[in-house]
């Protein structure tokens, strides 16, 4: 018989990784350097990039492509992309082919660079793109929304939906780099822009209960665009992100606990109810106030503090209801969608406490349908003139 050391081996082993994250006010100009000071040639090559945009900005993405042609050690290989963004974009594999045609034909390889600019949808679909094709070529992402910038942008996920399932298809994959840009988010609707801080909010209760207290006092000026509280809105929920990316031990989700993806079992689940009529961001807000009512009933989180997440989703300018939140059995469906995702037990973070969560591992029905009733009332309570409707463009 062999010798059991030489014919069973489990060896540990970690790869490194590096994060880069830029922040800059105009990348499509005076900060275009922040760009290429991320983008490396080879000795005696130039780095081929590949420009892929959402339509919808073709302007900012003209100059960042002129500015790049011109640049010393870049091979523009082709004239910017354009794809078309939101939920669509994910809902099919066509996009995601049409890249990776353009990836071989444009002979890109590991070390060649996609330069993506769009909101979540888009990139999650164009960072799959990427990941697969070589298995890696290096991406750049430039969100465009509030949402992708304060979260999914540094994210380590790229993803299409499938089976009327979000992100059924996907991959890990660490972005090659990340530039938040203050100036591409001046292109958003005032909807589009308000519910992308459902997810500020989120990892502020997960994480830091100075900063939903700031979140809460300054959610007007929010919602109102005010260049200072959004800047700052923006960066530190970004911050909040990498951080548990980086250093919270299971940045690729081999482990049960997902504490990021608070308020999504039923996010997920209330986007393809709606037929992603709703953004991703509303049903995050929605989700992240169901979970916080339940942690209440449940787990002893203080009614007040459950009181202030509804009120500052609300003054943020997100509406907290759709009518395919009843009948609430169809959305208790997530859970055991959520719990196929993870792979095994289900597992979902609760709150005790603003910054103290909790994973459990059953859900008491009757209590979650109590508090899907209990959201409504409160949201109707909450109604206030300023308070959009889901459709609402702002």
């Amino acid at each position: 018989m062999s010798d059991p050391s030489e014919t069973s081996l489990d060896i540990q082993f970690s790869v490194p990784f590096v994060h880069r994250l830029r922040v800059t006010d105009d990348v499509s100009r005076e900060d275009l350097p922040q760009l290429l000071s991320v983008i490396e040639a080879g000795d005696g090559e130039r780095a081929k990039v590949l420009l892929i945009a959402e339509r919808s900005l073709a302007e900012p993405t003209s100059r960042i492509a002129e500015q790049l042609g011109q640049a010393n050690g870049i091979d523009l290989v082709h004239a910017p992309v354009l794809v078309d963004g939101g939920e669509d974009v994910k809902n099919s594999s066509k996009t995601v082919e049409l890249i990776l045609q353009d990836i071989n034909q444009l002979n890109l390889d590991r070390r060649s660079y996609i330069v993506a600019i769009g909101g979540g949808a888009m990139l999650d679909a164009v960072g799959y793109a990427a990941a697969v094709a070589h298995r890696g070529v290096r991406l750049i992402r430039l969100p465009t929304t509030t949402l992708a910038q304060a979260d999914s942008g540094v994210g380590v996920k790229n993803a299409i939906n499938q089976f009327e399932k979000k992100n059924w298809i996907g991959t890990f994959a660490v972005p090659w780099a990340v530039i938040n840009d203050a100036k591409l988010l001046c292109t958003l609707p005032d909807r589009d822009f308000r519910c992308g801080f459902s997810e500020a909010v989120k990892v502020s209760l997960l994480k830091s209960e100075a900063e939903f207290s700031w979140l809460c006092e300054n959610s007007d000026a929010i919602r109102e665009r005010e260049a200072v509280a959004t800047k700052r809105a923006v960066h530190q929920s970004c911050l909040l992100h990498l951080k548990h990316i980086t250093h919270g031990g299971d940045p690729f989700e081999m482990l049960e606990a997902r504490p990021l993806d608070f308020g999504h079992w039923s996010a997920h689940r209330l986007e393809p109810l709606t037929g992603y009529q709703i953004r991703h961001g509303e049903a995050v807000a929605i989700g992240v106030a169901i979970d916080t009512i339940y942690s209440s009933l449940k787990f002893g989180f203080p009614e007040q503090d459950m009181r202030a997440v509804c009120k500052c989703l609300t003054r943020l300018g997100i509406p907290l209801w759709h009518e395919e939140l009843t009948p609430t059995e169809r959305l208790m469906q997530g859970l055991e969608e959520f719990r196929q995702h993870l792979g095994g037990r289900l597992t979902i973070t609760m709150l005790r406490g603003v910054g103290d969560p909790i994973d459990v591992h059953e859900i008491d029905h009757a209590t979650m349908r109590n508090a899907i009733e209990q959201l409504q009332t409160i949201q109707q309570e909450l109604a206030v003139s300023h308070e959009p409707k889901v459709g609402s463009e702002g």
